[in-house]
């Protein structure tokens, strides 16, 4: 399987059209799919500092040590975390002086001497994104990151930072069923020239076909605390479910190649991250990039999921105030 390629924004930076979220990967078997991954043709993988915390980076910096000049790596920072203990401490912080600190401790567990896509995980309310974008580009100076990037960030935080520091990608969610970027944000997007990287394009699971309003959550599962995922929602929402299926039988695909083609085929600068720690999870979502939907199939799919009111939101309340800043 040949993997296209795609560029993220202005930069140098050339991945593979499917990326890989690396937020779950915290031991040696995931470093294992990580590796199995890139042998495939992804050049691209995404971790943060807060997942785990620590952990993932630690992961992606143990498998990423072999082929580290092949890839492109992308961490986050911006959650109030302590550096030493990793701890949770409540919270954002994106002060200059944290986000210094907080990279040096980065690029120890990525086991790398520079970022190449270094982002603001999400808009911190106390701390213009002047700063934010300022510490950035020091950093980037100083040959420790090479681009910006931000997440769940709103449009007027996107041109202020994109101002002082042009923003190479912006992650936030995107797919079949959170079709809200469409409306201000993609058009923003491309008029600055900063590509899409979409996480949860599969719906956290659900566009995948193999959730349905019967399926029980681990307490530890994120979500059991999305509303989203109640089961009268998912009751609701079986529709665009039901509508891959029908599409998928007909491509000989599976509903989770649907939906990731269909994202693909929205924009040629989206590089959606699907998160997997299965082997053949992994084979199935990178198969997307050789199923070929029409202009009608295309159609049928956003125009029928258009009229799919989706029930729930996709985060609980707490955690939808801090994106769109």
């Amino acid at each position: 399987m040949d993997m296209q390629k795609r560029k993220l924004g202005t930069s140098s930076l050339e991945v593979s059209a499917l990326g890989l979220g690396c937020g779950a990967a915290v031991d040696n078997q995931d470093v294992a799919l990580i590796r199995a991954a890139f042998d495939r043709g992804v050049t691209f993988f995404d971790t943060a500092q807060s997942y785990g915390p620590f952990r993932s980076e630690t992961t992606v910096g143990e498998a990423l040590v072999p082929i580290r000049s092949q890839v492109v790596l992308a961490s986050k920072f911006g959650w109030n975390i302590d550096l030493n203990t990793g701890q949770h401490l409540g919270g954002l912080n994106s002060h200059p002086d944290y986000i210094k600190a907080a990279v040096e401790g980065m690029l120890k567990r990525l086991r790398t001497d520079c970022i190449d896509l270094l982002y603001q995980h999400r808009v911190d309310p106390n701390v213009p994104v002047e700063d934010v974008a300022g510490a950035v580009k020091e950093l980037i100076q100083q040959g420790k990151a090479r681009y910006f990037g931000m997440s769940e960030a709103g449009i007027q935080s996107i041109r202020r930072a994109h101002a002082v520091l042009p923003v190479t990608a912006l992650q936030s969610e995107y797919s079949l069923w959170t079709r809200e970027p469409e409306a201000q944000l993609l058009p923003v997007l491309e008029e600055l020239r900063i590509s899409l990287v979409p996480f949860a394009p599969l719906g956290k699971g659900f566009l995948t076909g193999k959730i349905d309003a019967t399926t029980t959550f681990d307490a530890s599962d994120i979500r059991s605390t999305i509303p989203r995922f109640e089961p009268k929602a998912r009751r609701a929402n079986q529709g665009i479910v039901d509508l891959l299926r029908s599409i998928a039988a007909r491509k000989g695909a599976t509903p989770a190649q649907i939906a990731l083609s269909w994202l693909l085929a929205q924009k040629p600068w989206i590089v959606p991250i699907p998160g997997t720690r299965k082997l053949d999870e992994l084979q199935e979502n990178l198969g997307a990039v050789s199923v070929e939907l029409t202009a009608d199939d295309l159609t049928e799919l956003t125009e029928a999921t258009s009229k799919i009111k989706v029930q729930g939101a996709r985060y609980p309340e707490e955690h939808l105030k801090l994106t769109g800043l």
